[in-house]
Order: C-alpha cells, then structure tokens, then sequence
C-alpha cells in the first residue's frame, strides 16, 4: 500500500520535531546563552536611545531659551524697513482697485421691492 500525502506530512513534521526537540536537550545552556545575548543587546538599545533622547532634549531646550541671536541682521539696515512696507501698501492698493474692476452688480427687476404691489397669501380651508 502506499501511503497517503497527509500521513508523509506527518511522518515528516513529527522526524523534524523530534531532531529539534533532541537538539535543543543537548544544547540548553547556549540558547540561554544566546537568548540572553539578545535581550542584553535590546537593553543597550534602549539605554542609548534613551540617552539619546534625553540629550536631545536638553539641547533643544537650550537653545529655545537663548531666544534669537543677538545683534540685528546685516541685510535689515541695508534695505531698510519703510522701502519693504511701501511696496506693500502699493501692492494692496493695485490689488484692490483691480479687485473693484472686476466687481459687477447685476439687478433683478423682478426682485425689486415694489411697494404698490401686494404679495398673495395662501387661504387656509
């Protein structure tokens, strides 16, 4: 008779299970090893990225409390402040009359209010 494909896979998973199984009895004491090797290596991890953070922290908080650099720009006092804001306001100005170009108003003459004329009600019944 031959054997079915469902009880080769099992004969086959159980074999495998069993070398695992007697691997892992003859070699305990270097998988602690090993698992604890990993574990040691995730706590660095965390410790450094902890410092890291840390580190970071504090010089960011330095530096926001210094405010900005003292002493004014080169390129403020070269320019100069009124030049920039009068060719702000001239621009707002063309701005808006360009805007006041562009605005029409259409009227509906039969939306005009009409005083002589008297709206229809509705007779309730």
């Amino acid at each position: 008779l031959v054997p079915s494909n469902d009880t080769a896979l099992n004969l086959l998973l159980s074999k495998l299970l069993q070398n695992y199984l007697e691997q892992g009895n003859s070699s305990a004491p270097a998988q602690l090893r090993a698992g604890g090797s990993s574990l040691e290596i995730v706590y660095v991890l965390l410790m450094v990225g902890l410092f890291g953070f840390f580190t970071v922290g504090v010089m960011v908080t330095n530096l926001r409390s210094r405010g900005p650099a003292a002493g004014p720009e080169p390129c403020d006092g070269a320019v100069g402040p009124d030049v920039w804001r009068r060719k702000d306001r001239q621009h707002f100005q063309a701005k808006v009359l360009e805007s006041y170009k562009l605005c029409c108003v259409l009227e509906n003459q039969l939306a005009v209010e009409q005083p002589g004329a008297q709206i229809p009600e509705e007779k309730s019944s």
